[in-house]
């Protein structure tokens, strides 16, 4: 069995080609998909955080919408910029989302990638301390989030509070209990997977990463996932993390479909810059008709040995016809490949 749910950018677009055409359309939106998708069966609905940017970027009003009018689904994030991020806030957000939903959020962080404006964590009023990179900040900053949702108090209590304090030194409220578990690093690199292993984080793996071997992507990631877990034992953490892979898979069952994907089925793996030191390789698409995605992605080797997929969705192409993907995928994809 593998656990299965989407993932969205959440852009929006003024255009008349797209569904999402404000803001509020985009989250509304997501709401619904995540109703929709939990419906259908699947097991996930995630969203990836960007500032400046016509996409979703605020996520714990999402998640607790969502958290709300769900019961069942896993509600994450794929991944939140934690060079933007004020940890302890962050913490009261997240708790109190994860607390609404009943202890299914499961929230995806990462150092950030290239971002809409230079250095755009600056305006959020952060900035690297002597000898740090940006990079170096965002670490830092998930290391405090992550102590802090351990739930341990270290504020040393006013001896005249407008309100009764329980005894002893106080945490941030609310707390959420088991959160601190389902923390995600999104790891682009080897190294930064067995730093999250280290620290007992779960592991999410997009469509990128570093090109440290010149491999074909799913291979370089397979072997990401098993230094993941190689640290993760060393570490000596008491319970089995979890690891996820993220891949955009078109199954081809309609014209609309083909229409939409038909070009897609010839992907190749790709190779840039994501930056000005930084060589990444990019996964292929999946569009092809059931039957050949059932074989090609048998020969995904990363999907094999992640428990938990993640697919990609164009969200701009609206609810129902996100939900349609997400039902080729659950219903005429997943049994066959063992999934279901």
């Amino acid at each position: 069995m593998k656990k299965i749910g989407f993932l969205s950018f959440g852009h929006w677009t003024p255009s008349t080609h797209s569904q999402a055409r404000s803001a509020a359309d985009v989250l509304l939106q997501s709401i619904d998909l995540a109703v929709a998708a939990e419906e259908l069966g699947a097991d996930g609905a995630y969203f990836r955080v960007h500032h400046f940017a016509r996409q979703l970027s605020s996520p714990f009003p999402l998640l607790a919408a969502i958290g709300a009018r769900t019961s069942r689904i896993e509600i994450g994030t794929g991944v939140i910029d934690m060079r933007y991020e004020n940890p302890m806030y962050m913490a009261e957000d997240a708790g109190a989302a994860d607390l609404i939903a009943g202890g299914r959020l499961q929230l995806g962080v990462s150092r950030g990638s290239p971002e809409q404006v230079i250095d755009g964590w600056r305006y959020f009023g952060y900035s690297p301390a002597d000898g740090e990179s940006d990079a170096d900040m965002g670490r830092r900053h998930t290391e405090v989030l992550l102590e802090v949702l351990k739930g341990e108090g270290f504020a040393r209590p006013n001896p005249r509070p407008m309100f009764a304090n329980p005894p002893g030194l106080l945490r941030v409220e609310p707390h959420s209990e088991g959160l601190r578990d389902r923390i995600w690093w999104g790891a682009g690199s080897d190294s930064t997977a067995r730093w999250a292993a280290e620290l007992g984080m779960n592991l999410m793996s997009s469509t990128l990463k570093e090109d440290e071997s010149g491999e074909p992507f799913h291979v370089q990631q397979r072997k990401q996932i098993e230094v993941f877990r190689s640290a993760w034992k060393e570490a000596g953490h008491d319970r089995e993390p979890r690891v996820s892979v993220s891949r955009s898979i078109m199954p081809i069952v309609t014209d609309v479909d083909a229409m939409y994907f038909g070009g897609d089925g010839d992907s190749r793996d790709q190779v840039g810059n994501i930056d000005a030191t930084t060589r990444a390789v990019f996964g292929r698409t999946y569009a092809a008709e059931p039957d050949v995605l059932v074989e090609q992605l048998r020969e995904d080797e990363a999907i094999a040995a992640a428990d938990t997929l993640v697919l990609t969705v164009p969200n701009q192409l609206g609810v129902d016809y996100n939900a349609h993907l997400l039902e080729g995928i659950i219903k005429h994809v997943a049994p066959d490949l063992g999934w279901r």
